[in-house]
């Protein structure tokens, strides 16, 4: 059974920073291209970030320059380092593989706001 667990989200203001962490289990991590995604209210869930398994990287245009994914082969686990936090970043984040194929996590919120 393939789960997702994220955590690290919180409340910021402007311009502050977080970082994502997502733990994975009941697949290849290893071999997995990875993701991280959003969905803000009455939005689509949206990919923000991708990491291949060689860790090249890939970014919506949104987040390119603020926000980076890394992974952690042997901690099974994919982070997202969020720099200059924008309101419009408001959201709950998942990971997932890229594509996102798996059943999806609880997520983590994330709110910017002052």
């Amino acid at each position: 059974q393939v789960q997702f667990v994220e955590s690290g989200g919180g409340l910021v203001q402007p311009g502050e920073s977080l970082r994502l962490s997502c733990v994975v289990s009941g697949i290849i991590f290893s071999m997995s291209p990875m993701g991280w995604y959003r969905q803000a209210p009455g939005k689509q869930r949206e990919l923000v970030a991708s990491i291949t398994r060689g860790s090249s990287t890939n970014y919506a245009d949104s987040v390119k320059g603020r926000f980076t994914i890394s992974r952690d082969n042997a901690k099974k686990t994919v982070y997202l380092q969020m720099n200059s936090l924008k309101p419009e970043d408001t959201a709950v984040y998942y990971c997932n593989s890229d594509p996102g194929i798996f059943s999806w996590g609880q997520g983590t919120q994330v709110t910017v706001s002052s």
